[in-house]
């Protein structure tokens, strides 16, 4: 009986001792200090998929953390990245402007990513060989620079983002590495059908592996409480469309990354 109460005591300490890890990690690039969280599950043993998460309009903040946690209890190494730099984290309507920095000069948002893969690779955790990337809002469209931009990735997978292309930067024949899912709603006001369907052509012509797929009734922010539910506005959260889309994303992920 005591080796079993032993044996019982010494598995749930087991279990207890398996917890999430995670911690700020300042990186830099173009001598501006970016401040990005990382996250995995210490339960995991040896490398594992290293996933990069990219924050909305407003820079790195809870929804990205609690995203990445609920990724690293799926058995990733995961950092969210900062895109903005280390204590840039704005409001709106400042926060429209800081991202149309970015959405205006492709190559500083590229460079911006390229910094925050690199600190993901840097780590013990990652098994570089099985990268992806997903984003939400003006994260989805910086995933899409990443494909665009011909970095060797699994999977990016966009949620409710941006979908346009700058002029001269779009994707090139046989150079998307990626496989692409965008994640959208049908009635999102602010990447409406038409942005829908030059993505679709876009990767098309670029003989990219890219599949949409529409959630009914949803539109920009389906996936942030945050966002109320009014969809009149333009943007509200919606729980179907939240449940499919993080389904559809871990299957993706976990096919790309199959043994």
């Amino acid at each position: 009986m005591t080796r079993h109460i032993l044996s019982a005591i010494a598995a749930t300490l087991s279990i207890a001792s398996a917890e999430l890890v995670e911690k700020p990690v300042v990186y830099e690039q173009g001598g501006v200090k970016l401040e990005g969280f990382h996250v995995y599950d210490d339960a995991v043993t040896g490398k594992r998929p290293g996933i990069l998460v990219v924050h909305q309009w407003t820079g790195l903040g809870e929804h990205e953390k609690e995203q990445s946690r609920k990724l690293a209890k799926l058995g990733y190494n995961v950092l969210a990245a900062d895109v903005y730099g280390q204590g840039v984290r704005p409001k709106p309507p400042e926060a429209g402007k800081e991202a149309g920095k970015y959405k205006n000069d492709r190559k500083l948002l590229r460079e911006r990513l390229y910094a925050a893969l690199d600190a993901l690779k840097k780590d013990e955790h990652t098994d570089t060989a099985n990268l992806g990337a997903i984003g939400y809002c003006f994260g989805g469209l910086a995933v899409l620079e990443l494909a665009r931009a011909e970095v060797d990735l699994k999977g990016v997978v966009s949620f409710h983002g941006s979908l346009d292309a700058a002029s001269g930067m779009e994707a090139k024949k046989g150079t998307v590495k990626a496989k692409v899912l965008v994640l959208h709603g049908a009635d999102d006001p602010h990447a409406p059908a038409a942005q829908v369907e030059a993505l679709k052509k876009e990767m098309s012509d670029a003989g990219a592996d890219c599949r949409v797929v529409l959630y009914p009734g949803a539109v920009h922010s389906f996936t942030q409480k945050s966002a109320g539910n009014d969809p009149s506005k333009g943007s509200a959260y919606n729980e179907a469309a939240d449940t499919g889309s993080w389904k559809d994303m871990s299957d993706f992920f976990s096919g790309l990354f199959k043994k």
